[in-house]
């Protein structure tokens, strides 16, 4: 699994104009599946979006993590981080789960996060989807499982 993750001040996504999850301070995280995926990468990747120390402290080193700041988890699922771009000029999608595979452990993410984690809010897998946020930093990094 990649995640592409963002520190950020707020966060939303909307789907034909319905909001589906918005947060706070926290982390946007946008979500690719890909063909070799399973629970146990879900399961890590997890445990790097609830523990990666990327939020302040008070000398302002990224010290913190997720729980520490008690912040938001708003995680959108992106079928394009899954893409193959290292030949050519358009993105191979070969590597990218199947659609109800994907959508399976997305939301096997989404359920293991709410589990975990009290404040989680996510987008539509397969939708249109909006998304709207302020980059606090900006602070970005890409995750893998």
């Amino acid at each position: 699994m990649r995640a592409l993750i963002q520190r950020v001040s707020h966060a939303r996504v909307s789907v034909a104009g319905r909001e589906t999850g918005s947060i706070g301070q926290g982390l946007a995280v946008l979500v690719g599946v890909e063909r070799d995926d399973d629970e146990v990468r879900a399961d890590k990747l997890l445990h790097k979006l609830l523990h990666y120390r990327v939020f302040g402290d008070a000398d302002d080193k990224m010290n913190l993590n997720l729980q520490q700041v008690e912040g938001g988890l708003l995680l959108v699922s992106q079928f394009t981080l899954a893409a193959d771009t290292r030949k050519g000029l358009r993105p191979s999608f070969s590597s990218a789960a199947p659609p109800a595979e994907g959508e399976r452990l997305y939301q096997y993410l989404v359920d293991a996060a709410r589990a975990r984690w009290s404040n989680v809010a996510c987008g539509e897998f397969g939708a249109d989807m909006q998304v709207e946020l302020t980059n606090d930093g900006p602070v970005t990094f890409l995750l893998e499982s």
